[in-house]
């Protein structure tokens, strides 16, 4: 009888392991399947934002291209484009280094991706305004040349002339002296001893000449003396009572200049320079060039006349 009962007792026993054995295996093979498929939705996740992220990267490359034609017809308009080329270029600069980073994590992935589709949004309402801009400069233009047109008169093949002599001698200075790396936007205007904007030549004593320095290499930037040399149609130099001579080393050998002012800056990879300047003389009516150098060439050039 005890025999019997102990068999019992053993045999539910065994039972009751088997089924708590089944119970546990089942809890466990739930436990394992939940978390394999986490990690495959996860894993899922991280492939989705690495697609993501390298198209973002791909469009941002094509707004950039985007935004340097724009920039280079902006120029050519004589816009002004210094304030947004230095945030395309910190842009720039961002992107390339979340381009050469890995994410550790997909928190750090999808971190990674909001800062890119945010530099996207940002690149395309810089370029929607800078597009706008050239719109606006194009009809400018268009405007400006039409009234030029009405008021040309007996003087206009002779004007021409004389303008072309002006345009020749600044490309022969672009082609001859120029540095490597160049002044955009370049932009002068004279003034009155008022300040008031005028091409006036009979009150014209003082001239202000700005421009961008984008992405000067790295060898270049550090202290550095920039000369500002202003010459009539046929390259003689505006009278000053303190000429500066110098010598700038061109790609294409030494070139002497006479200067009329020089300023010792600190270069960076971008900034926005000016030369403000009060000649001795009242300027005469007629056609001069502007140029602005470093030592080592031109940086940039442009002419303009006084009626």
């Amino acid at each position: 009888m005890s025999d019997t009962r102990n068999s019992r007792t053993y045999s539910i026993v065994i039972t009751v392991l088997l089924a708590l054995s089944a119970i546990l295996g089942f809890v466990f093979w739930q436990k394992s399947k939940g978390f394999q498929e986490e990690r495959n939705k996860a894993l899922a996740e991280k492939q989705t934002l690495e697609l993501e992220k390298t198209n973002l990267e791909h469009e941002l490359d094509s707004l950039s291209n985007a935004y340097t034609t724009l920039r280079t017809e902006n120029e050519n308009l004589q816009g002004r484009v210094n304030s947004s080329a230095e945030i395309i270029a910190q842009k720039e600069t961002f992107i390339r280094q979340i381009k050469s980073s890995t994410a550790k994590d997909i928190a750090g992935l999808r971190e990674q991706v909001a800062q890119l589709e945010k530099t996207k949004i940002e690149f395309e309402t810089i370029i929607t305004t800078l597009r706008t801009e050239n719109e606006q400069l194009r009809a400018e233009n268009e405007r400006l040349t039409g009234e030029n047109e009405e008021l040309k008169g007996a003087n206009t093949e002779l004007s021409g002339k004389v303008q072309d002599l002006a345009k020749q001698l600044e490309e022969q200075i672009r082609k001859t002296q120029s540095a490597s790396f160049k002044a955009t936007s370049f932009r002068v205007t004279t003034a009155r001893k008022t300040d008031k904007l005028t091409t006036k030549a009979r009150r014209t004593r003082e001239i202000d000449v700005s421009f961008d320095l984008a992405d000067v290499p790295e060898p270049y930037r550090g202290p550095q003396k920039l000369y500002m040399a202003v010459t009539d149609e046929k390259g003689n130099p505006v009278v000053s009572d303190n000429p500066v001579k110098a010598t700038v080393y061109a790609p294409t050998g030494p070139v002497e200049i006479i200067a009329q002012q020089v300023k010792a800056v600190v270069l960076e990879e971008t900034q926005r320079l000016s030369f403000h300047y009060k000649f001795d003389e009242r300027l005469k009516s007629g056609n001069y060039v502007v140029a602005i150098y470093c030592d080592k060439g031109l940086l940039g050039a442009s002419s303009f006349r006084l009626k």
